[in-house]
């Protein structure tokens, strides 16, 4: 059975009136989820995965209403980015930046509809890459062994640090703190119990809920107490709510350039939407040179960072469903839902369930749409919810936040858990470590351990073994590049500012 045939399969579970009022239901929650300041795609996602598994929903229809949710968050980020000037994730940070100028500007609806189009076609360009490429590399993944894994994991690891701006060893360091989590709890081998200080709460391991939770909602909880609200209001969406066929081809070679730099970050492990949009945002800039308004109300501007964050979000279930590795921290927090389903997501997946898989991928066309059918009209109502005042919202998201950890193991000791890691969290973010890196680390850690062991009892304890294939070479040929590239860029910069006070001096 050839692609086209499996995704006509897929479609045919996605388009189940079940399985499409569940996508509705997520694209609406993702998309407010989305919009406020403090959850975001991430809480979004792991606030739904215990609910799912409550009420007992089939590992596709579960997929499906978290990969809805994912897609509703990055659509809902952009809205308070445009309106308040706050995005309601990290990946809409760019957006700020001439979004919130064009709604100063009085062209609210303009920015809204326009960044919906280009969610809507960033997503459409990287769900059609899903499908032309992720069976292709699902065949050439059933290549690795765990040896190959753990190398891949390794370059996962290290691609957070090499791609991580101008911060790369705190990247580095958080992601080690995540390694270090993961490592808690009995060991399955020999029975030890590793790091618990003696708690029968730590045996079973930090659950990758309380740690999400923990680590992102609470620490955004004591971010929001430690602001001053000045009651500043919601811009109201006046005039023309739709950009024109003017504006819409002037930002057309953007949305496919940003899309396609998007997707192909996206399948980057550990990239994810908010390094996308950053580096489609600068791109772009660098292009417009003649006419470079940017960061005053560009239309360029605030295309470009939401076609790339849109279709990031769906190039990261590339490498989640075909070699097990996530691609984004929301997709290390889908990963761990396959797990409550005893779902291993790599190669095998596409051919053992080709229903879960290609119901995913079919959902990601279906949410797109209903996405861009829902964002338009519903402007108004959006700014109407923006209203609501933090000491409305922080209450709500710790209410939330307190129900998803118990619904676990219905345990108070995960819920004071999740408050010490919430307090770590905060620190760590006022010291600019960047929190994804710790949950990617978390999420991987396990999965580097097991194959690592598995690797050497293959060979008997031989570290050979890591080195022995063409594919392991290849990815150690790109693991050393990306530990090179930082170091790279850092001795760029200061030899650029040793020229600059150079000439300064002589001057």
């Amino acid at each position: 059975m050839d692609t086209f045939s499996y995704l006509g399969q897929g479609f045919g579970v996605a388009l189940s009136p079940y399985n499409l009022f569940t996508a509705l239901c997520g694209t609406l929650i993702g998309t407010i989820v989305g919009l406020l300041p403090g959850l975001g795609p991430i809480n979004g996602v792991a606030l739904l995965i215990p609910i799912a598994f409550a009420l007992g929903l089939p590992p596709e229809t579960a997929l499906i209403l978290l990969a809805a949710v994912y897609l509703g968050c990055e659509y809902g980020g952009r809205i308070s980015s445009i309106l308040l000037n706050i995005p309601g994730e990290a990946s809409a940070v760019m957006t700020t930046l001439d979004g919130y100028p064009l709604a100063r500007q009085g062209k609210a609806g303009i920015a809204l509809s326009i960044s919906a189009w280009s969610s809507f076609v960033g997503g459409l360009m990287a769900t059609c890459g899903v499908v032309i490429f992720a069976p292709l590399l699902a065949k050439w993944a059933v290549a690795f062994g765990p040896a190959e894994y753990f190398v891949l994991m390794v370059f996962a690891i290290v691609c957070l640090a090499g791609m991580a701006g101008n911060k790369p060893m705190k990247t580095a360091i958080a992601a080690c703190i995540g390694l270090f989590l993961s490592c808690v709890g009995i060991d399955s081998n020999s029975g030890v119990y590793r790091f618990t200080f003696g708690s029968l709460g730590l045996a079973d391991g930090i659950q990758f809920v309380v740690l999400v939770l923990g680590l992102f909602s609470v620490s955004e909880i004591l971010v929001l107490l430690e602001r001053t609200h000045h009651g500043q209001k919601a811009i109201e969406a006046k005039g023309r709510m739709l950009f024109s066929l003017k504006e819409g081809l002037s930002v057309l070679a953007s949305n496919l350039r940003s899309g396609a730099v998007g997707f192909f970050l996206g399948i980057l492990p550990g990239a994810g939407a908010t390094l996308a949009s950053a580096v489609a945002y600068m791109s772009e800039k660098r292009l417009a040179v003649k006419d470079n308004t940017f960061g005053n109300g560009d239309l360029r501007g605030l295309a470009a960072p939401e076609t790339a964050n849109s279709a990031s979000a769906c190039g990261s279930m590339v490498p989640m469903l075909t070699l097990g590795v996530p691609g984004s921290g929301t997709t290390a927090v889908m990963l761990g839902a396959l797990t409550l389903y005893n779902i291993t997501p790599g190669p095998l997946l596409f051919r053992d369930q080709p229903d879960i898989v290609w119901g995913l991928i079919a959902s990601l066309f279906v949410a797109n749409i209903m996405l861009i059918v829902m964002n338009v009209p519903m402007i108004k109502v959006f700014t109407k919810i923006l209203a609501v005042p933090y000491w409305a919202l922080v209450p709500a998201i710790a209410i939330i936040t307190s129900i998803g950890v118990y619904a676990v193991h219905a345990t108070a000791f995960d819920l004071f858990l999740m408050i010490g890691i919430g307090i770590a969290g905060y620190i760590l973010r006022k010291m600019d470590f960047p929190l994804s890196a710790i949950l990617l680390g978390f999420i991987l850690g396990g999965l580097m351990e097991q194959n690592l062991r598995r690797a050497l009892s293959i060979s008997d304890g031989n570290l050979g073994i890591l080195f022995a294939s063409p594919i392991t070479w290849g990815v150690w040929s790109l693991v050393a590049l990306m530990i090179v590239l930082p170091i790279w860029r850092t001795w760029r910069t200061w030899r650029k500012r040793a020229q600059q006070k150079a000439q300064l001096a002589n001057a």
